[in-house]
């Protein structure tokens, strides 16, 4: 097994691609530990920082969100940045919450954080059509990072974002693993698609890409990367996807949470258990707090960031 990572390694970096060892599996792997894939204002984590945390609410006070993000237990700096924030334009509302999850590096999820919802919104047919306008902003900002990846580096980042119309029209879109799940009636509803090499090895394949199954490990891309669509990663981009998968939904009175979060959560937790830790409590803070408590007392080592949303 060590012999195989080391060849991979070789590989790479001789035909000038680049290797992120934790999302590869192999920090873990060398220190004996196999892991899988590797206020009402924007905040970010800063490097030295192990938990950031904040809240907000909508202009009348009745939608509010709370977000914590919780450093992992690899070496390099914090890679999760997020978005969670309520904005007025002409006579409009709009909740925006996101989640990027980078890998190798935190450049591209920064600049995802910076750009991302200013290219949406930028579309001119967003208002007509959110869906179209989140699907054309996703691949052209794709192009931007990819075109400025001597700056950028080559790292990658997965995403996931939601629009909320007004408090009454929720769009999701996302990239990668980062999911999205919102509560209806209390029954928990996946408003994403986890982008998995094993599900879309097809796409993977027909691309000249090739997606491994190593005893022990997930399904990865070239044996390296474990999802299958991301932003960046322009070593393996021939063989990824950036398009996203897009839902959207009425937020009517069955409707109460809503919950982002990158995969330190997911992996460790399934959707109708995250849905009832977060309706035990009001105050979305404390829930994205107890999400959060919750995936360390199951040990998940991976950066963590958790954003939950109260409808009322």
């Amino acid at each position: 097994m060590v012999d195989w990572w080391l060849n991979s390694l070789i590989t790479g970096l001789q035909s000038g691609g680049s290797w992120d060892l934790e999302k590869s599996g192999c920090a873990d792997f060398l220190m004996g530990k196999f892991c899988c894939f590797s206020s009402a204002c924007v905040q970010r984590s800063e490097s030295q920082s192990s938990k950031s945390s904040g809240s907000g609410k909508n202009r009348e006070g009745q939608i509010k969100y709370g977000f914590t993000l919780v450093k992992g237990k690899a070496s390099h700096p914090m890679e999760d940045y997020h978005v969670a924030k309520f904005t007025q334009i002409d006579r409009h509302e709009l909740g925006l919450f996101a989640i990027y999850d980078g890998h190798m590096g935190d450049r591209i999820p920064s600049y995802l954080q910076k750009h991302l919802f200013d290219n949406i919104l930028k579309e001119d047919e967003f208002w007509v059509d959110p869906g179209r306008s989140m699907s054309k902003a996703y691949e052209k900002t794709d192009r931007s990072i990819l075109s400025d990846s001597s700056n950028l580096g080559r790292g990658g980042s997965t995403a996931v974002t939601a629009i909320l119309i007004n408090g009454q029209k929720l769009w999701v879109a996302n990239v990668g693993d980062s999911r999205a799940v919102l509560s209806r009636g209390g029954k928990a509803t996946q408003m994403t698609i986890d982008h998995e090499p094993g599900i879309e090895r097809g796409s993977i394949e027909d691309k000249g890409g090739f997606v491994s199954n190593m005893p022990g490990d997930v399904p990865r891309v070239n044996g390296q990367l474990a999802v299958s669509r991301a932003f960046g990663d322009k070593s393996l981009k021939s063989h990824l996807r950036s398009d996203p998968d897009i839902q959207n939904t009425i937020v009517d009175i069955s409707c109460d949470v809503l919950i982002l979060a990158s995969d330190g959560l997911w992996k460790v937790m399934d959707n109708q258990e995250a849905v009832d830790i977060a309706r035990r409590t009001r105050d979305p803070k404390k829930a994205a707090g107890q999400l959060i408590a919750e995936a360390l007392k199951r040990e998940s080592k991976d950066d963590i960031s958790c954003i939950v949303v109260r409808f009322r």
